[in-house]
């Protein structure tokens, strides 16, 4: 694969988070002040996350390095740390969402 083939593949990805996120912060904004409080961070560290990748991406299409590897295996791996940070937080969202009874 080579860099421009990764960085669209990045690129599509990176867009399909930040649909998942948009979504992610949509459900936050609906708890109260104090589930808020407590998962903030938890948001905060998405961003930052998905703020870094994006960084990554754009400086591989600007670079174009001959040797990419070391950088690919960095983007990888936050997705990976983005992916099990957004697990986490939808799992406090979920515990910290009022919970409907049908009536």
């Amino acid at each position: 694969m080579d860099v421009k083939d990764f960085c669209s593949g990045m690129e599509m990805e990176l867009t399909a988070w930040k649909a998942k996120l948009y979504d992610t912060w949509r459900k936050f904004d609906k708890l109260g002040t104090a589930e808020r409080e407590k998962i903030q961070p938890k948001i905060e560290d998405l961003h930052m996350v998905l703020e870094e990748l994006s960084g990554r991406v754009e400086q591989l299409k600007v670079e174009c390095p001959a040797d990419w590897s070391p950088m690919k295996k960095e983007i990888n791996e936050g997705h990976v740390d983005m992916r099990s940070k957004h697990e986490e937080t939808m799992k406090l969202i979920g515990e910290a969402s009022p919970v409907s009874v049908p009536g």
